[in-house]
């Protein structure tokens, strides 16, 4: 235990060393959430806006698809007693190809959103890269961390340069048409794949409900 303490202990200094040895030859630190810093620029703003507009079509696609699934299991499941085998076959095979369909789309559809979202961010990244460097010589900074990859235990308000450099981005890169205030844009809608019943139907009408596919989940 004592060897573990000790290890934690020098594995801690050393990752404070480099901000204590800025901070004792009077440079300034900052800390900023450079995705956080990107969203809540006009550009990223409108940047996410026109992903959710390119993926709308995806998406309603995909809750159609989600329909159809829905009502060939409820036809399985309502009229299991009634249809004969080879119906019951027929109607089993094309619930089964309309999953793996869905399934395929669904999953396209996330890695190229995904793509986009990634695409965006390194585009205004670089630019943002710049803007910080440009502010960390005028105002003193000797060294500026990224929020996500130190886990700060207090950091001041001063400190904080979020807001400020993503001010500091819309002076240099203004948008045309964008609104000049409001909330951050939420992430648009990532279509999720559902869990949808097993292609096989009861034997009984009464074996129980259908299994409802998972809805579509709104992050970020």
């Amino acid at each position: 235990m004592r060897n573990r303490v000790a290890t934690f202990i020098m594995t801690l200094g050393l990752l404070l060393w480099p901000v204590l040895a800025w901070g004792q030859s009077g440079g300034k630190v900052g800390v900023i959430n450079l995705q956080e810093a990107i969203a809540n620029t006009l550009e990223g703003k409108k940047a996410l806006t026109d992903i959710q507009k390119k993926y709308q079509p995806r998406q309603a696609d995909l809750q159609r698809q989600q329909q159809e699934i829905q009502a060939l299991q409820d036809q399985l499941q309502k009229q299991a007693a009634t249809l004969s085998d080879e119906e019951r076959v027929r109607l089993s095979r094309d619930l089964d190809d309309k999953q793996k369909l869905f399934k395929r789309a669904t999953e396209d559809a996330t890695a190229e959103y995904q793509a986009d979202n990634q695409d965006a961010l390194r585009r205004m990244g670089q630019k943002m890269v710049r803007i910080i460097n440009d502010y960390a010589q005028q105002n003193g900074y000797s060294l500026i961390l990224e929020e996500g990859q130190v886990q700060p235990y207090f950091v001041t308000r001063d400190a904080d340069l979020t807001a400020e450099i993503a001010k500091r981005y819309d002076a240099a890169n203004p948008v045309e048409g964008a609104a000049t205030s409001g909330a951050a844009a939420t992430p648009a809608p990532v279509p999720s794949s559902p869990r949808p019943a097993a292609t096989q139907p009861p034997a009984k009408p009464a074996a129980g409900a259908a299994a409802k596919p998972a809805e579509n989940k709104p992050k970020p």
